[in-house]
């Protein structure tokens, strides 16, 4: 599944990252590919508590970029 997740650098420099469409699934780590790691984990436990407890999982996405010159 595919899930969008929003990755910001906080004052103290640490990686925080979070995932819209999974109210309050936050996580961070002191690199971006550390948060990016703990997120993931982070919706994996989202969604088996989901499943635990039957309520519906929000639909995977699908993303596409483009790049427009200025």
């Amino acid at each position: 599944m595919r899930f969008r997740i929003i990755v910001e650098q906080d004052e103290d420099q640490n990686f925080v990252a979070e995932c819209p469409s999974l109210p309050g699934c936050v996580s961070q780590g002191k690199t971006r590919d550390e948060a990016i790691k703990n997120i993931k984990d982070a919706i994996r436990g989202y969604l088996e508590s989901l499943k635990k407890h039957n309520e519906p999982i929000p639909p995977s996405i699908e993303e596409e970029t483009v790049e427009v010159n200025a």
